[in-house]
């Protein structure tokens, strides 16, 4: 995956990723980009903060990194969220979804 396809912000407080979610997908993954965010589906509905369970839970595995160092910080109700992971370079961040499979 191209860095280059989606935009970051690293603020003192984290990397902030910009996401677009497909809920109730057959697979929880990875699926490219979407105007500028990562496309990411999760298998979850969108129903009592399922999907967002599922995106911190996904990326937590894929990072190797507790859940309490990521968080949603814009789009709870919305496909277009904002995830931020605190102590993560962009670098650092593009290696490791870069190698994952």
């Amino acid at each position: 995956m191209d860095s280059l396809e989606y935009k970051f912000r690293e603020t003192p407080a984290g990397l902030e990723v910009p996401l677009h979610v497909q809920p109730r997908a057959r697979h929880t993954r990875l699926a490219g980009t979407f105007d500028g965010k990562l496309k990411v589906s999760v298998t979850a509905p969108p129903v009592d903060q399922a999907a967002n369970r599922a995106i911190l839970e996904f990326f937590s595995d894929v990072l190797a990194l507790p859940k309490s160092r990521l968080r949603i910080i814009s789009g709870e109700s919305s496909r277009e969220k904002v995830l931020r992971i605190e102590g993560m370079s962009q670098a650092c961040f593009q290696e490791r979804i870069c190698g994952w499979r």
